[in-house]
């Protein structure tokens, strides 16, 4: 009776285990691209770049002139103006001021702005960096899982093998009916690893895509190509030097020091006294008659008390904040490269142990386990310890290729280096 309900029982589990791989299939170049063109948080700061291009055309503006116009004792009620009444006479006036900038301060108002805009640019470029290596990362664990199902798979096939062999010997007699019970049911727990396997498959596609800026991921995406595996690695060095020239988040406050040096110099340009000059022309209505008569007129202030001496000195410090904090990043990225480059020596050196011995002698072990299992010279537990062996030994290479390839996309994102395989 028992005999003819596990045939049932594994076509009612195998119904629940159906393959998902899909019709979009993205490389990680495409997601890359499409993060670029999506990611809000990328996007925004990338609007810094169009602020700082507005400061741009503010700081090139010249000042406006000053335009006033009076009109002065004015006949209100009609009374008119005569020699006994005091009143008038009636005065109209219109004045234009101009002050006159002195001191280089429109251009150096620009250059401040224009070395705002190239920081802009490099932070975005830093924001960029950051995202590619959350993306690549997100990609290499979607490639991990969907190698984990594919290896949960094809051990589901071969317990299946398994129990279909047993069902023979069953009935032929040469195995009792608990052995057959204890095959069925590791094949039922391997379902039950596939659907973990699944559920983790569709848990990367959702990471990696919420990474893109999707936001409704589809569950109709596959991602394209292996895990990355560079054979050919330059020098410590070449990586640390790397990290001192290209990083962009030291380029920008590199950048920034330079625009802190030239706002120093906008400032002192701004203790300097810009007079501002007018001219008029004045109507006077007498009861003599009209008179016409222009004047011209010079006017600064006296730089007594303030001379802009706050400013000057917040620049500095600021200016001075700024060369520690550049020393600071260049020690950071220096042990940055540093961890990443040991890291992913690690990773290699782990991979390389994995796929020599390790993987080769599990392999062997299996196979012999299993062809001795088919012929009745082990028991179902030792097949199915060496079975548990090579699982874990195929998962952990599988592994060790991933840390590899993160650790490759990481030493990229260290040194400052846009390298996508």
């Amino acid at each position: 009776m028992l005999q003819a309900r596990w045939p049932a029982i594994l076509l009612l589990f195998a119904a629940s285990v159906s393959p998902c791989f899909s019709q979009e299939r993205l490389t990680l170049a495409a997601a890359i691209a499409e993060a670029t063109d999506r990611n809000m948080g990328l996007l925004a700061e990338k609007a810094n770049i169009a602020i700082a291009e507005a400061r741009i055309i503010g700081a090139r503006l010249r000042p406006n002139p000053v335009v006033s116009a009076s009109a002065d004792h004015l006949d209100a009620l009609g009374t008119g103006f005569n020699e006994n009444n005091g009143g008038g006479p009636s005065e109209y006036s219109l004045r234009v001021d101009m002050p006159i900038e002195r001191g280089n301060k429109r251009a150096l108002r620009v250059e401040v702005a224009q070395l705002g805009r190239t920081v802009a640019e490099l932070q975005f470029q830093n924001a960029l960096r950051s995202l590619t290596l959350d993306v690549a990362n997100a990609f290499v664990d979607a490639q991990v899982a969907r190698e984990s199902l594919r290896l949960a798979r094809q051990n589901l096939e071969h317990f299946d093998s398994i129990v279909q062999v047993n069902q023979a010997r069953l009935k032929a007699g040469d195995i009792a009916e608990v052995e057959m019970m204890r095959s069925t049911l590791a094949a039922l727990a391997q379902r039950n690893v596939v659907r973990d396997a699944e559920a983790r498959w569709r848990t990367g596609l959702i990471r990696l895509q919420t990474a893109m800026g999707r936001a409704q991921p589809a569950m109709a995406v596959d991602v394209e190509g292996d895990l990355r595996r560079d054979s050919d690695l330059a020098p410590r060095d070449e990586w640390r030097q790397s990290g001192l020239t290209l990083r962009p988040d030291l380029l920008a406050l590199r950048k920034d020091s330079s625009r802190a040096g030239a706002e120093v110099r906008l400032q002192q340009s701004l203790a300097k006294v810009d007079p501002t000059v007018g001219a008029e022309y004045r109507r006077q209505q007498g009861v003599n008659g009209v008179s016409n008569s222009m004047g011209v007129f010079v006017e600064a202030p006296l730089p007594v008390f303030n001379r802009n001496q706050g400013e000057i000195e917040r620049v500095r410090q600021e200016l001075r904040q700024l060369e520690l904090r550049i020393r600071q990043l260049e020690a950071s990225i220096a042990g940055e490269v540093e961890m990443a480059y040991e890291q992913m020596q690690a990773a290699q050196s782990q991979l390389r142990s994995l796929e020599g011995d390790m993987l080769a002698k599990a392999q062997e072990v299996r196979r012999v386990t299993e062809f001795s299992y088919r012929r009745g010279y082990v028991s179902l537990l030792e097949m199915l310890d060496a079975q548990r062996a090579y699982n874990e030994t195929l998962q952990a290479e599988i592994e060790a290729r991933a840390a590899y390839a993160r650790s490759l996309y990481a030493l990229d994102s260290a040194a400052g280096r846009t390298v996508i395989k």
